[in-house]
């Protein structure tokens, strides 16, 4: 189990084999095999599972396929959420209005995708609300916590695509995020962290928990 910081992206990049997460595993392993089982976005910490060779992978990947493994993470949301839990279920397909290519939205027509809330905290930070949550997927379609999240009107803090305005990730992907973006966004990353994955294997139920990211931790403490 590795701990992925946020701001390090999973897959490899033309950047060298220190710019992915597999990059750096592979190089540790000091062979190909090694792959990650469950990834996670770019700004997204915490938890991903990584298979020394290409037979654990494959058996540890249809466990997830078949929602086999259970997920938790810890999102900090604007605004105040009233009810201590709340199940999301909503489908999600292709953001068709979106400038974002890869942007996805709930949609009538999209597939099915359920997440469930527990709300841990309600603080105020300079002024402005803030709800600290613990958040479990039932389903795991891409970009699933973030878009149900900002759907019922609380996105995730640093959300650069499904935040208030979403010409913050065109800025972020070219590299021109102003002092005004910046502010914005509060946060460097957005604070969405895979805080634990539990799944049986050989006969015995496995959890691996990950530390919260320095950010996020920073952020409930301010």
């Amino acid at each position: 189990m590795i701990n992925k910081p946020a701001g390090l992206v999973c897959h490899p990049t033309r950047d060298g084999e220190m710019s992915s997460l597999v990059g750096r595993v592979r190089l540790y392993l000091g062979h190909a095999e090694g792959r990650l089982v469950n990834r996670l976005d770019r700004e997204t910490s915490g938890v991903v599972l990584v298979a020394k060779h290409v037979d654990v992978a494959s058996g540890l990947g249809k466990l997830i396929a078949a929602a086999g493994v259970q997920k938790r993470y810890w999102a900090i949301v604007h605004g105040h959420i009233v009810d201590d839990e709340v199940l999301i279920d909503a489908p999600l397909g292709k953001d068709e209005h979106s400038v974002v290519a890869i942007k996805d939205c709930v949609r009538s027509d999209g597939a099915a995708a359920r997440t469930r809330l527990t709300v841990l905290r309600r603080f105020v930070r300079e002024g402005a609300p803030f709800t600290w949550l613990d958040v479990a997927p039932e389903t795991g379609r891409k970009h699933q916590i973030r878009i149900h999240l900002a759907h019922v009107g609380h996105p995730i803090v640093g959300d650069k695509i499904y935040g208030a305005d979403e010409r913050l990730y065109l800025h972020f992907i070219e590299s021109a995020l102003t002092a005004e973006d910046q502010a914005a966004l509060m946060v460097p990353n957005h604070l969405l962290h895979a805080r634990a994955v539990s799944f049986p294997w050989r006969g015995r139920l496995n959890t691996f928990e990950a530390e919260a990211d320095p950010t996020l931790r920073e952020f409930l403490s301010e």
